[in-house]
């Protein structure tokens, strides 16, 4: 395969370093293992206060209780625990504008294989928004959370068996 300037490449590789927040590319051309910044996202909504989130107060449940004879039928009442979906749900869609944005660039055949770093509980959420025929471009999945390091600490994690 040429590149853009004649020169000739083997396998390229994606690279995604993300969390609920952002979400790094990188490019790498085998077998000249060098990496190249590729794009970025962000999710604003990632940086807002839980209260933020949401447009009111947690929906509420009415749950029989099991109560003593003299007050049957009474009622206990709890939170729904909202702030904590309302998390969960920003960091679900940003998971699969990540996704969507990877599965684009396989079909427009930007690369070969991917490889996912995040940290454990954003990779398992990138993990099961998968499309099949891009989770079998995964190369390798590594469990670390570093979005916030430079591109040295990214190659230092990248596993071996993934470049080859």
């Amino acid at each position: 395969m040429l590149g853009t300037s004649g020169e000739s490449f083997g396998m390229r590789i994606r690279i995604v370093v993300a969390d609920q927040a952002e979400a790094r590319f990188y490019d790498m051309h085998l077998p000249e293992k060098s990496l190249r910044p590729s794009g970025r996202l962000l999710d604003p909504s990632a940086r807002l206060h839980e209260r933020d989130l949401v447009s009111d107060r947690p929906g509420r449940v009415f749950d029989r209780a099991p109560m003593p004879a003299t007050r049957r039928g009474a009622m206990a009442h709890h939170d729904t625990g909202g702030e904590r979906s309302a998390r969960r749900y920003a960091a679900m869609a940003f998971a699969r504008r990540i996704v969507q944005q990877l599965d684009l660039a396989r079909r427009q055949g930007r690369f070969e294989r991917v490889v996912l770093m995040a940290n454990p509980r954003f990779l398992g959420m990138l993990r099961r928004v998968l499309p099949p025929r891009l989770g079998e471009c995964v190369a390798a999945a590594v469990p670390k959370d570093l979005v916030h390091q430079g591109e040295r600490a990214v190659r230092a994690h990248l596993p071996e068996d993934a470049l080859r």
